[in-house]
């Protein structure tokens, strides 16, 4: 498989250590960056690159997945999801890991390098790559309602009788209480 990755200054020395890992379980890796330690870099160009690797690799049929990492994994994750196509979610447990797949067919996972030993992130970012898509209807549907309002802003029906687009949400509405929740 390969397995695109990236990071910032915080997880650099993980990066490196991470690429042997994976390589010698004979997957092909692909690191994004940074290639030096500048402890200013900015960490979402290079999160980016690797998740538009992830989605050119899945669309020209190559098994592919992404990685990336930094002090926390929040901003590499949110950075990962501004891709479209890319499902990234935050993993920080075996559990975790496996339901981003099994459940989201998580297409990328972020870690916090500054969270975890080496050893857990590996055990975790082993179970992700493992672990296959569960393809149940439920999942499949869901999948598919994000990936609508991701190309179209189209949203199901609101239970409540709020139409399904984002132009006529309830903020628009005069009566909305922002205090009601």
């Amino acid at each position: 498989m390969r397995l695109h990755i990236a990071t910032d200054h915080a997880g650099l020395e993980f990066a490196t250590q991470l690429v042997h890992h994976l390589a010698e379980q004979g997957h092909d890796v692909v690191d994004h960056g940074p290639v030096d330690f500048e402890p200013l870099d900015d960490y979402p160009a290079f999160c980016i690159r690797a998740a538009q690797a992830v989605v050119r690799d899945q669309e020209a049929g190559i098994e592919a997945l992404g990685i990336v990492f930094g002090g926390s994994g929040n901003g590499e994750q949110i950075s990962a999801n501004k891709v479209r196509g890319v499902r990234a979610a935050l993993v920080w447990s075996i559990a975790t890991a496996e339901l981003a797949r099994e459940h989201n067919d998580a297409n990328v996972i972020a870690i916090g390098a500054r969270q975890h030993t080496f050893e857990e992130a590996t055990t975790f970012i082993d179970r992700f790559v493992a672990t296959p898509f569960s393809n149940e209807e439920r999942h499949v549907r869901r999948i598919a309602q994000i990936a609508a309002f991701e190309d179209d802003g189209t949203l199901e029906p609101d239970p409540r009788g709020e139409a399904g687009r984002p132009d006529v949400l309830a903020s628009d509405d005069s009566s909305f209480d922002p205090e009601a929740g």
